[in-house]
């Protein structure tokens, strides 16, 4: 049986030995988690494009910009393929319930927009739907009106008036 002492120094040198062997795995591993979404190689062509977006005055213009050019434009977290909230992922699902086209903005890469969306809007929330320029809701307004008929009906005349 060891001492009191002997077990301490065991303990002490078991936890350093296994936090060294961690601290190492993990600057081991750590590279091959990195997620490369652009290959260097690859051509111009397929790279993400984005704009700069600097300072509330810019974001704001753009914003309009999106809402009057787009018949149906959603401020999300993520993208449509990827939500990166669950409210986002409810809209998504909703619109794609429906049927309709639309455009999306991921609000995570450009914090003016997130930011100046909730000015432009008034409203303090994200994700936000606008249609023909006039801004709808929420999560929580989008899903009833979903589940009500309305948005069927609201979307109905976009589609219309696209053809």
């Amino acid at each position: 049986m060891l001492s009191s002492i002997a077990t301490t120094a065991l303990r002490r040198t078991t936890t350093a030995t296994f936090t060294s062997a961690v601290a190492t795995t993990r600057q081991h591993f750590r590279p091959a988690l990195a997620i490369r979404f652009f290959s260097e190689d690859s051509h111009g062509d397929f790279a993400p494009q984005r704009k700069v977006v600097e300072g509330e005055d810019a974001a704001m213009k753009m914003i309009q910009e999106h809402v009057e050019s787009n018949p149906v434009m959603l401020y999300m977290k993520g993208n449509p393929s990827m939500p990166m909230c669950g409210f986002s992922a409810t809209v998504v699902q909703a619109l794609k319930a429906e049927g309709i086209d639309f455009s999306s903005v991921n609000v995570l890469d450009y914090p003016d927009i997130r930011e100046g969306v909730k000015k432009f809007s008034e409203w303090p929330t994200i994700p936000q739907l606008y249609v023909d320029g006039e801004f709808i809701g929420g999560c929580d307004i989008i899903v009833q009106m979903h589940e009500s008929g309305e948005l069927a009906d609201l979307l109905k005349d976009v589609a219309k008036s696209e053809e």
